[in-house]
């Protein structure tokens, strides 16, 4: 299956349609973001350094959960952090990274978003969490991703940008969209200092009232 692109042509049009609307929306700039999909077992990803306006979708790369690779195209230079999730997340069946200029300053600061709003508790937390820095591409730093999202949806990536996932891949993206936004009032808030935040105790309530909030499918 992992070889028959007519199986996962739908999957394929979609990532590369969301890579487009990431650019669009400015969400991410050029070709440094990358989305992958669940597929079997493993993963469909964006290949590296590609132009999404270019992209086809056999240009999309499979990569297997036991390190096999099948496509034309070397896989996104993010691939790891992207297989280990997927991998340690059976409920997870998208990730987006990106580098929305809001949530990269915020990671550039080494800050993660606090409890500012209650929309917080969209990523299953009462915070954000920024991940400690790593080059990119490497162990290290998925690892401190993952560690980042241990029960959160999710997160920053220090000096970096931010990664998103969900259950499907509309759902990632609407997530990140989200975090962007959240990250945009948190910078704003700033200038006049640190903002009052709301209690765990509050977003914990939150998360308790809106479990199907936000994008349905």
């Amino acid at each position: 299956m992992r070889n028959d692109l007519s199986a996962t042509l739908t999957q394929r049009e979609a990532i590369i349609a969301a890579c487009r609307v990431m650019n669009r929306n400015g969400l991410n700039q050029g070709t440094s973001g990358n989305i992958s999909m669940r597929q079997g077992e493993g993963m469909l990803i964006t290949p590296t350094s590609l132009p999404y306006d270019t992209m086809e979708p056999d240009d999309i790369v499979w990569m297997g959960f036991d390190g096999s690779v099948s496509g034309k195209r070397q896989a996104s230079s993010e691939w790891r952090f992207h297989l280990d999730i997927l991998r340690a997340k059976p409920d997870v069946n998208a990730v987006v990274h990106a580098h929305p200029t809001a949530c990269t300053t915020v990671a550039i600061m080494e800050k993660s978003i606090p409890p500012l709003h209650y929309m917080i508790a969209i990523c299953g937390g009462h915070d954000i969490r920024c991940a400690p820095y790593a080059t990119f591409g490497t162990s290290e730093l998925s690892e401190n991703a993952l560690a980042a999202l241990e029960d959160r949806s999710a997160c920053l990536l220090a000096h970096h940008g931010m990664i998103a996932t969900g259950r499907t891949l509309d759902r990632a993206m609407w997530l990140a969209v989200e975090v962007e936004t959240l990250a945009r009032q948190y910078l704003g808030c700033l200038p006049f200092g640190e903002p009052p935040l709301l209690s765990v105790e509050e977003i914990q309530n939150v998360i308790s009232r809106m479990a199907n909030y936000g994008h349905a499918s």
